[in-house]
């Protein structure tokens, strides 16, 4: 198959009740991002942690999106460290976001390079209560 011609995995049934609950403006922006999410990521866990979608390898929370007052934010977990100029730092670990109001706003090369990064470029969140809130990098 070529990668034109790929199939995002199922949508997660309680990932489809999120999505439901949205205006259809937000419920685009989701299905889109949980489309392209799943392509690249195409065997890591997704579920609604925390009350939204999120992927995880192997335990570890790698993307994830969420209603806000406004728009409908992406977050990647370690995206501080991969280097984009359109993704924004959040919080005060390793955190970065982009903020979509509108399907049209998202730029899906750039959303399609970070998620190619977020596999290869993680902080360790899965053993933070462990190291006491000390994050490492994984290689």
């Amino acid at each position: 198959m070529t990668k034109a011609h790929t199939k995002a995995a199922p949508v997660d049934k309680d990932v489809e009740t999120y999505h439901r609950s949205l205006s259809l403006a937000e419920k685009a922006i989701c299905e889109l991002l949980a489309e392209k999410i799943s392509i690249i990521l195409p065997g890591a866990e997704k579920k609604v942690w925390h009350g939204h979608p999120v992927w995880f390898l192997e335990g570890n929370p790698i993307v994830g999106y969420d209603k806000q007052k406004d728009c409908i934010r992406i977050l990647f977990w370690s995206g501080q460290s991969f280097e984009e100029p359109g993704l924004h730092p959040e919080g005060k670990f390793k955190a970065a976001e982009a903020r979509y109001a509108d399907v049209k706003e998202i730029n899906t090369k750039d959303l399609e390079r970070w998620l190619q990064k977020s596999k290869t470029i993680q902080w360790d969140y899965k053993n933070i209560i462990k190291r006491k809130g000390m994050l490492e990098r994984l290689d």
